[in-house]
């Protein structure tokens, strides 16, 4: 099934030109600043003018990703990559002040997601459609490890990747701690917490959801105010990610 689900993402992509391949129109398009998700580049390809693009890449901070020439083959159609390609992101990323921004325009307590690792583009793009019916200010996510903001994510939020600003950053502990300094109480979501029916979630608040499999990291654990879980009735012991999120977004959209 997940196998599937990546293959719909890239076939999505190459219907819709978000992948960027050779070295000349991924050179443009860095240089003229066309919103990317990740910079791909084919193992054992990072020689000649592909160095100065990656030299490129960097300067601008994008996302570097190196990947197997086969599958750069197949992400490109077959067609002639040169060994570098780009997937074109359907917004721009924004900065964490972008989202206190909003909060303050609104003159509301900042409500921020915190997604550690979620990988599947469907359930980034369903959070962030949630996020923005919920009253959320914005979404951060990590550099790595994450899906970003591909066509798909894009398809799937259905236009409200217009209005949530979402941020990624290089470590979510360390943004987790930047949010606490700034007011913030933090709730992770995860098993073998407190009943969030039972948690008052008013205020400044930030909810981190974890990765699909895992759920959230140990470190990032550590870093949560309060752990809060949902109550399982059934024999299954989770819930879809962006389910779960979508339930404890609402939660906190009535205690505020």
């Amino acid at each position: 099934m997940a196998d599937k689900m990546r293959d719909n993402q890239k076939n999505d992509s190459l219907d819709r030109g978000d992948i960027i391949f050779g070295r000349n129109p991924v050179s443009e398009a860095i240089r003229s600043g066309r919103p990317i998700d990740s910079v791909l580049v084919a193992r054992g390809a990072k020689t000649g003018a592909i160095v100065g693009i990656l030299a490129k890449a960097k300067e601008k901070k994008l996302r570097i990703k190196e990947v197997d020439p086969k599958k750069l083959d197949y992400m490109c159609g077959g067609g002639t990559h040169q060994g570098i390609a780009a997937v074109a992101a359907v917004c721009e990323y924004k900065e964490l002040e972008d989202i206190f921004s909003l909060a303050k325009e609104r003159g509301e307590a900042p409500f921020v997601i915190v997604l550690d690792e979620i990988e599947d583009p469907h359930n980034l793009g369903a959070i962030i459609r949630t996020a923005e019916c919920a009253g959320a200010h914005g979404v951060i996510i990590p550099n790595r490890r994450s899906a970003g903001l591909s066509f798909t994510v894009g398809k799937t939020a259905a236009g409200a990747v217009e209005y949530v600003p979402v941020v990624r950053v290089p470590n979510i502990p360390a943004v987790i701690d930047t949010l606490k300094d700034k007011g913030l109480w933090v709730y992770g979501a995860d098993m073998n917490g407190e009943d969030y029916r039972k948690c008052d979630m008013k205020g400044a608040v930030a909810l981190v959801i974890g990765n699909e499999g895992k759920g959230i990291g140990r470190l990032v654990r550590e870093k949560c105010d309060v752990i809060v879980s949902l109550p399982m009735k059934g024999k299954i012991n989770s819930l879809n990610a962006s389910v779960a999120a979508g339930i404890l977004m609402y939660a906190v959209a009535e205690d505020r």
